[in-house]
């Protein structure tokens, strides 16, 4: 299956979670255009996406492949903390688990627009270039810009990509992922995000992509390595930044990432964020308690505990879409969930969804209690509908454990996210979360 396809999954999925969200789009896009340092934010399936899909499943396959796609990034994100230097990744499946959310880009002189993937737990910035193979057709032309540039092999930041080599002069790198892998010239080139334009802005331009192939638009990492965004830009964004994603309410699908920090909220909400020297990227917060309802869940405090040893934790991401909970703290907040819609209802399961219903229910309020804050998700947050109103699930599920492989990690996902203004302030090493309505 190809990396379109998979995206084009992925986006139905969504169509069909929200239908009357999707019969509202119109095939116009008019979302505001980027502005000072803020960037609107698309769904790949809004109708400013070009990867918005042309045809339809049934609800039911789009809530199992979307499943299939969230174990796969599990997965990912998992292996990341372990440490390994090669993380499996089943046949077929994309080179880097693609995040949900894109933002428009200009790269070059003159200026040349690209699509980027949003994603807080990657470092490098990287798009596929002319002359690949295996790349999609939507390709940044290098040599059409006159400020593009090789990085040389002397370069510091040759020794800052994984298994560097060098050609005639110029640095190059592979990353494996099981069998899948792709194949880059480390360049720099002006990249322009809203009215900010970066000079010798360092990415991977993409020559190879085999075994999953790569997503049909680029990467921009949002992470906190020495080869993201924030590293790159420190001078001009202040390693901070937040962003909005919208509810799937809203027409266009568009929120917003706003760099820098002038314009942030002043009065939020915060909690300290978490240093994980085996993998720094991950945004790690400390996840003391959740409560169903009023109630507080027994949780073993082993299930929410920060190890950076073993990788274990709470981390916000941006590319799951369903929250994840390692078992024993799923398994609370499950079962009083069941509880609390009421025991006399009758449970069926989709997928990984374990707790659905076939007639309607009254759900509580989840919270989240994080060290300094606690963010309360009413049912927009915790609940998916079927096509026809006739199912509705908990939006969340048990961490990965198949496969001889056992997460340690409790994902905070991109669909708890929405709707609020999630704030990462690196140098005041805090993560804020206040209800903002992101259209």
């Amino acid at each position: 299956m190809g990396a379109f396809s998979l995206l084009l999954i992925l986006s139905l999925a969504f169509l069909f979670l929200f239908p009357r969200q999707a019969q509202a789009l119109t095939p116009k896009c008019t979302a505001p255009e980027d502005q000072g340092s803020t960037l609107r934010v698309f769904h790949v399936s809004s109708s400013c996406s070009p990867f918005r899909p042309k045809e339809t499943k049934s609800w039911e396959e789009m809530v199992l492949e979307t499943m299939a796609q969230d174990q796969a990034r599990l997965e990912y994100l998992g292996s990341l903390v372990a440490g390994r230097s090669v993380v499996p990744v089943a046949s077929g499946r994309q080179v880097m688990q693609s995040p949900t959310y894109i933002v428009r880009a200009k790269i070059g002189t003159p200026p040349q627009a690209m699509m980027m993937a949003m994603d807080t737990s990657n470092d490098a910035a990287w798009v596929p270039c002319s002359g690949c193979v295996g790349c999609p057709s939507a390709v940044f032309a290098s040599a059409k810009s006159r400020s593009f540039k090789p990085v040389p092999c002397y370069a510091p930041q040759c020794k800052q990509v994984p298994n560097p080599t060098c050609g005639v002069s110029a640095c190059s790198f592979n990353m494996t992922y099981g069998s899948a892998s792709i194949a880059a010239n480390l360049s720099q080139d002006t990249v322009k995000l809203a009215a900010d334009p970066i000079p010798a802005y360092t990415f991977g331009c993409i020559q190879k992509a085999t075994g999953g192939s790569v997503p049909p638009q680029g990467l921009l990492g949002l992470g906190r390595g020495p080869l993201s965004l924030l590293s790159q830009t420190y001078d001009l964004y202040k390693s901070t930044f937040s962003y909005c994603l919208p509810s799937f309410k809203s027409p266009n699908f568009s929120g917003t990432l706003r760099l820098g920090p002038f314009g942030q909220p002043r009065r939020i909400k915060s909690t300290p964020l978490l240093k994980n020297p085996r993998r720094s990227s991950l945004y790690y917060v400390n996840l003391m308690g959740i409560k169903v309802g009023r109630r507080v869940v027994d949780i073993p405090p082993s299930a929410l505990a920060f190890n950076p040893t073993t990788g274990a934790g709470t981390i916000f991401d941006s590319g799951t879409v369903y929250t994840r909970l390692v078992r024993p703290a799923y398994e609370a907040v499950r079962n009083e969930f069941r509880r609390r819609v009421g025991l006399k209802l009758k449970i069926t399961s989709l997928g990984g969804f374990d707790t659905c219903y076939t007639q309607p229910i009254v759900a509580p309020t989840i919270t989240f209690m994080f060290q300094g804050m606690n963010v309360t998700l009413l049912p927009e947050n915790l609940l998916i509908h079927s096509t026809v109103g006739s199912i509705t699930c908990l939006a969340m599920a048990v961490s990965p454990t198949e496969n001889d492989y056992n997460s340690v990690l409790n994902v905070i996902a991109n669909m708890q996210q929405a709707n609020h203004r999630i704030l990462f302030d690196i140098p005041n090493s805090r993560l804020g979360v206040a209800k903002e309505l992101c259209t």
